[in-house]
């Protein structure tokens, strides 16, 4: 039998950051410079909570919890009313993440992505 001990986790030394820099890690994650396991690399952040904390509170985009579904209401029509709220809520959030991808790629790439209003199709 060996006779290894076993090393006792020393807790970490909590770290604080300043509010400049948790801007600017947001700013690169929503960018998409950088996922955010690269970031804690490159900037050697503690936690796997940090990052996604400071989107919520700094970020542009909007970040939402994962919900969790209670007991359902007693009336029916109330209940799908609800649901169909937080549906939109969602599909509105994902639009604008849409059009900001789409607003990156054009800046980006100097192409034109979304067909202006007014213009007129080519015939063929």
């Amino acid at each position: 039998m060996s006779t290894k001990r076993k090393e006792e986790k020393k807790p970490r030394p909590s770290q604080d950051y300043s509010e400049s820099f948790k801007r600017q890690v947001v700013s690169e994650f929503e960018r998409g410079l950088y996922t955010k396991a690269e970031l804690k690399r490159r900037y050697g952040i503690l936690g796997n909570g940090c990052i996604p904390r400071w989107c919520k509170k700094h970020g542009k985009l909007p970040y939402y919890e994962p919900g969790t579904k209670g007991r359902p209401m007693k009336d029916p029509q109330k209940q799908k009313i609800k649901e169909l709220e937080l549906a939109l809520q969602k599909a509105q959030a994902d639009l604008d993440i849409y059009k900001r991808f789409i607003s990156i790629a054009e800046r980006e790439l100097n192409i034109d992505i979304v067909k202006k209003s007014g213009t007129k199709q080519s015939k063929k």
